[in-house]
């Protein structure tokens, strides 16, 4: 890939992310990873083609065109929290995938407290997605890093929160959270 290639494919990644909340590729993975899709079944349940799911997950394009392909991925989303505190067991996430597959729908992901337990709590790792996606949203992890590096020596508890949330991996942030209740 070329210089310009790179440069357009960051400023797709970039507009993805003030649009979704992050990089459709990595929401696209993580939606594949917690349901057990694979990029082809994914791109059916969304109403997406094979080669536009691609292009999207790498940036060659930037926005979905579609409203409701994006109420979509906000359900999915839903769906996959579900899946993963247990209110929806393997079985009912595919009949419901095939329900989300028919949905027509708006043209914004909401990223605030939709996804939630049978209670209307929102779960553990949703509550944390939205910290990494709001800190991701703000600054790279590489920024987050040196931020937190500066603040360790006087706030050591805020830049172990920083480095967590803002540049580990969702299952470390699960446990620092967990760990931190009550």
């Amino acid at each position: 890939m070329d210089a310009v290639q790179q440069e357009a494919t960051a400023r797709a990644r970039e507009l993805q992310r003030s649009w979704y909340g992050e990089p459709l590729g990595a929401l696209f993975r993580r939606l594949i990873d917690d349901l057990g899709l694979n990029q082809a079944r994914l791109a059916a349940v969304l109403g997406l083609s094979a080669p536009m799911l691609s292009q999207l997950m790498s940036g060659q394009r930037a926005k979905i065109g579609n409203p409701a392909v994006v109420q979509r991925v906000q359900a999915l989303q839903d769906l996959a929290s579900q899946v993963s505190d247990g209110s929806v067991s393997a079985a009912e996430a595919t009949d419901r995938m095939d329900e989300i597959k028919r949905t027509q729908g708006g043209s914004v992901l909401v990223n605030s407290g939709q996804t939630s337990t049978g209670s209307g709590a929102p779960t553990v790792k949703r509550v944390v997605r939205e910290i990494q996606s709001l800190l991701r949203s703000v600054s790279a992890a590489g920024d987050i890093i040196d931020a937190a590096n500066s603040l360790a020596p006087t706030h050591p508890e805020l830049a172990e929160f920083l480095k967590v949330y803002g540049a580990g991996r969702t299952a470390d942030a699960v446990a620092h959270y967990e760990a931190h209740q009550n």
